[in-house]
């Protein structure tokens, strides 16, 4: 018995020949994405009108006394966004404002994250995999995989031979 796989278009479901270009859409955010970012895939021609319906964006973050001290993160049109601007046109205010400097995070090195818990048990880390660790992944597989997808990481498949070997599942009883 022969296998076939068929690729088809997220966006329509429409057949991808296997010698076609196909165009990989990430969507880092949608009001109806609850797990990080995704991967759709399509023809071009299905997604050519994109550009043509970008919009030109000003993303802000509103530090004030809502949220609990957390900035509230803001998307609105430029043009909405350039209106505030009053005084002097929002181009020549964006070129002389106060630059910002990324926050650094310094972790000393008492602050280890401890990967044999629960909470942090499956992040990608460049350390060895602790007994407790693969434990904790192989027991807590679903949870720990939604955890991943929420913070927007790779999950852990199982069934991939790396991520078995790495936490100790085991081995493809279907590979040869």
């Amino acid at each position: 018995m022969g296998r076939k796989t068929v690729y088809v278009s997220d966006f329509t479901g429409a057949v991808l020949e296997p010698d076609a270009e196909v165009v990989r859409v990430v969507v880092l955010e949608h009001p109806d994405l609850v797990a990080g970012p995704v991967r759709l895939e399509a023809r071009p021609d299905e997604v050519e009108s994109i550009d043509d319906a970008a919009l030109d964006v000003a993303v802000v973050e509103i530090h004030d006394r809502h949220g609990d001290g957390e900035p509230r993160r803001v998307v609105l049109t430029a043009s909405e966004f350039d209106a505030l601007a009053t005084d002097v046109p929002m181009a020549q205010l964006l070129r002389t404002a106060e630059r910002v400097k990324p926050a650094k995070t310094v972790r000393k090195a008492t602050d280890r994250i401890d990967y044999a818990s629960l909470e942090h048990a499956g992040k990608p880390h460049r350390g060895k995999i602790t007994d407790e660790e693969a434990r904790l992944v192989r027991e807590h597989l679903d949870e720990i995989n939604k955890r991943l997808a929420d913070d927007g990481l790779r999950q852990i498949d199982p069934t991939n031979p790396e991520h078995a070997d790495r936490y100790g599942f085991p081995a493809d009883p279907e590979s040869p």
